[in-house]
C-alpha cells in the first residue's frame, strides 16, 4: 500500500478513544505519551499494542513555513523515498504542520491476546484508574499506525494553539525572553 492509501486509510480508520487532558507546553518541549491499538494484521483476533511518546518542541511565532521535522516515526520502512516525499504529499492535500519537531519513540510493541474491543476498555480502565491525563489512547490501523499517531499529535497542539498564543504574547509584553 502506498502513501496514498495508507493516508486515507488511517483519516477514515483513526479514533483518538481517550484525548492527552493536559495541554501542551507554551515554553518548553511536550512528551506526549500514547497507547496505540490496531487490530492485528498477523493474529486475527489479537489486538498489536504500541506504547510510545512523542516529543514536541516548544511552540514559536517566527517558523519556517511549514516544514516539520518528523522523526522516529519508521516511514521509511513501509514507503521507499518517503522522508523527501511525505511533506510533499501532505503539503499537497492542504495538511500543514506547525515547524516543529515531531519525535517519536516506540517504548513497547506488544500483543494483546483478545479483541480491539477489549484491549480499548482495558486500557481506557487503566488510564482512568490512574488519573492519567498525560497519555491518549489511539485507535486506528496496524499498517498505517504513523499516520494515526500523526493524526493524534496533531490534533492535541491544535487544541493548545490559541492558548499558547496568548501565553507567547503575554510573555513578549513582560519582556521576557
Amino acid at each position: 500500500m502506498g502513501i496514498h492509501e495508507s493516508w486515507e486509510k488511517a483519516l477514515k480508520m483513526t479514533e483518538i478513544v481517550r484525548p492527552r487532558v493536559q495541554p501542551l507546553a507554551t515554553f518548553e518541549a511536550t512528551q506526549i505519551p500514547y497507547i496505540f491499538l490496531a487490530e492485528s494484521l498477523v493474529n486475527h483476533g489479537d489486538t498489536v499494542i504500541r506504547k510510545g511518546e512523542i516529543t514536541v518542541d516548544k511552540p514559536s511565532i517566527i517558523l519556517p513555513p511549514y516544514m516539520p521535522q518528523l522523526e522516529g516515526f519508521e516511514f521509511e520502512k513501509n514507503f521507499s523515498g518517503a522522508s523527501d516525499y511525505l511533506t510533499t504529499f501532505l503539503l499537497m492535500r492542504g495538511i500543514r504542520f506547525p515547524s516543529m519537531k515531531y519525535e517519536n519513540k516506540v517504548n513497547t510493541l506488544d500483543v494483546h491476546e483478545g479483541r480491539l474491543r477489549q484491549a480499548i476498555d482495558k486500557y481506557s480502565k487503566i488510564l482512568q484508574q490512574q488519573e492519567n491525563v498525560t497519555t491518549g489512547l489511539v485507535i486506528g490501523p496496524e499498517d498505517c499506525w504513523q499516520f494515526s499517531v500523526l493524526i493524534f499529535v496533531c490534533t492535541q497542539a491544535l487544541r493548545s494553539a490559541e492558548g499558547d498564543i496568548q501565553r507567547i504574547f503575554e510573555r513578549f509584553k513582560d519582556g521576557e525572553k
